[in-house]
């Protein structure tokens, strides 16, 4: 099971989700030949280590309708992309560094109608917007991702999880967590709690509250 239906396997989807994310597959590998959004290596399997991979933090908590999300240094367009199709009452900004990549977002959503998304090419620390989390996926450090994202995260609570960052990592975190602030909240979880696929037995989450 490597395709569309991995999501299915977890997820309950609409007759429109489940389109967006059959489509999904063809999209990349059409932009890939193109721009190398996702290793070579990896595009075969898009819907493990990108898709549902992304599709962990609805596992791990639900945004409500009308939140703001910032997906922090989204590449390709993950996890923003995935997550705006679970959840298309949300608001998501992806912001990158390269330009090129976030055409290749801009493209996917346009293909795909995700109206829920809006892209900038622009640096985290010169944005001028708050939001109720920041995602991201395998961009930084925790503790640039804390000093980063600070600023960014609104005061006004709305979700049962406090305002914060979710961020998807893989391998030893303890020496980058050990770097946090001290008295910074943080709780780490175990992906391969979510999903059963030997991809995610060493992924976690960590999120920070900010």
């Amino acid at each position: 099971m490597v395709g569309a239906d991995l999501i299915d396997k977890y997820f309950n989807l609409d007759e429109l989700q489940s389109k967006q994310f059959e489509a999904l597959g063809a999209l990349y590998k059409d932009w890939n030949d193109k721009i190398n959004v996702i290793s070579r290596k990896d595009i075969d399997n898009l819907y493990i280590k990108h898709v549902l991979h992304s599709l962990s933090i609805a596992m791990f908590t639900e945004f409500q309708n009308g939140a703001d999300i910032l997906d922090l240094g989204t590449g390709g367009g993950f996890p923003g992309v995935p997550m705006a199709i679970m959840f298309p009452e949300v608001n998501f900004t992806l912001i990158d560094g390269t330009k090129k990549k976030l055409t290749v977002v801009d493209s996917v959503c346009e293909s795909l109608r995700i109206e829920n998304i809006k892209t900038k090419h622009v640096r985290a620390e010169d944005l001028k917007m708050t939001f109720d989390f920041v995602i991201t996926r395998a961009v930084a450090p925790c503790e640039k991702l804390f000093y980063w994202s600070k600023k960014l995260i609104s005061k006004q609570q709305q979700h049962a999880l406090p305002n914060g960052i979710i961020a998807l990592k893989g391998g030893d975190l303890r020496t980058e967590l050990k770097a946090l602030p001290k008295g910074i909240f943080y709780e780490e979880q175990n992906i391969s709690d979510f999903f059963e696929e030997d991809f995610f037995e060493e992924k976690q989450i960590i999120y920070i509250q900010t």
